[in-house]
């Protein structure tokens, strides 16, 4: 399960947004950069509509025949805060060629207002949801990826034909990324590679 800290006073809320302290993937910081938006402008986006499983595997289904890219991550997850930029260069850069992203936020109900300044930052061009509370995280991990086991950001990548390709657990460079993405690019739709396994990015 992922570790829930305490929750911080404004006091300590501010002190902490002033440090420079490198935090650990899975490990739930403060986050000062998602907070620094006007909460009038945050609040135009709305809530991230909320995802289970099933939901999940809708969404994938909606997407056969477009190679996909679904990345997880959370407000409290530094490495999900610095990559996520990249995530939408790429999406940009490679939409006209197929590919779909996904954003799945796994933040708690109470932390729904720093999730939407966030958004409101960052300005996605791809439709993000958040993890439905209550449910069996550990049980959404497996169904995602029987390999993850909750480390902050995971990033998969589904070929058109439906199959995991490749995997992130954890950071990885764009080079990585731009390889995964244009692997899953190259699958023709009527190749069935279901029966593969994923492979791990390095």
């Amino acid at each position: 399960m992922r570790p829930f800290p305490f929750r911080l006073g404004l006091f300590g809320f501010i002190c902490l947004a002033g440090l420079a302290a490198v935090n650990s993937p899975g490990i739930r910081p403060t986050t000062a950069k998602a907070a620094a938006l006007p909460a009038a402008a945050a609040a135009d986006l709305g809530d991230p509509p909320l995802i289970d499983i099933t939901g999940y595997n809708d969404l994938l289904a909606h997407s056969r025949g477009r190679a996909v890219m679904v990345n997880f991550w959370a407000t409290w997850c530094e490495p999900c805060r610095n990559e996520y930029p990249m995530v939408i260069e790429l999406s940009k850069e490679y939409a006209p060629q197929g590919l779909t992203v996904i954003g799945i936020t796994l933040d708690d109900t109470a932390d729904v207002g720093t999730v939407r300044r966030f958004l409101a930052q960052m300005r996605p061009d791809f439709p993000n949801f958040r993890e439905r509370p209550g449910i069996d995280t550990d049980a959404f991990y497996r169904a995602v990826n029987p390999e993850w086991h909750g480390t902050m950001p995971e990033t998969s990548f589904y070929a058109r034909d439906g199959h995991l390709a490749r995997y992130f657990v954890g950071d990885r460079p764009r080079d990585a990324f731009v390889q995964a993405i244009r692997l899953i690019l190259a699958v023709p739709l009527g190749e069935d590679r279901s029966n593969r396994s994923p492979v791990t990015g390095n």
